[in-house]
């Protein structure tokens, strides 16, 4: 993966795809956590509990079909939603996994974008937005280029925002047998 301040050193006639540009992995995850967070009351930030938590809500964003039909499952309505895959993601120990959250992750938090807690008596992970993530996050959910990310990021919060991480890996094995829990680890999730 790469920072898009490293583009122009890339040699002519090499593919640069926006999948492998760590800053729109990171607006996505900055939004992930504004819109589908809940706001915590002691500290009044927006935060996501646990790492399963947040990597399947970032899943049924980045797969809008396989939201819907969780929606049709759950017999929740939404609105219509942009339907492609904006990024794939692999099977993994606890459901679908991006290996970039190893670098997506750090690189927020070195930034002071993101402050990652862990909650030792829970052996949980809790993501919160700083100030300045929350300032930045609003901006791009303001604009035209994010605008039909963060419609689906409002409906998968009103759908599948108050289930915990556990749950959410639940419905997916349940749901998606066959598209997931049956791939083998590190297959990617068509």
């Amino acid at each position: 993966m790469r920072s898009i301040n490293s583009i122009e050193k890339t040699p002519a006639g090499e593919t640069i795809s926006s999948d492998d540009i760590i800053e729109l992995h990171a607006a996505r995850l900055l939004l992930l956590l504004l819109v589908c967070g809940s706001k915590e009351q002691k500290t009044k930030r927006y935060k996501i509990d646990g790492l399963t938590k947040l990597a399947k809500l970032d899943f049924f964003v980045r797969y809008p079909a396989f939201f819907q039909r969780i929606a049709e499952e759950l017999n929740k309505l939404i609105p219509p939603i942009t339907k492609t895959v904006e990024s794939k993601m692999v099977r993994y120990h606890y459901g679908p996994w991006d290996n970039r959250y190893y670098q997506v992750l750090p690189y927020l938090e070195a930034r002071d974008l993101i402050e990652i807690k862990k909650e030792l008596n829970l052996n949980q992970f809790k993501f919160f937005l700083t100030e300045r993530g929350e300032d930045i996050a609003k901006a791009l959910s303001e604009t035209e280029e994010f605008s039909s990310l963060t419609e689906n990021m409002r409906a998968v919060k009103r759908v599948l925002g108050s289930k915990s991480g556990n749950q959410l890996k639940n419905l997916i094995y349940q749901v998606f047998e066959e598209e997931v829990a049956e791939k083998r680890l590190g297959e990617a999730i068509e």
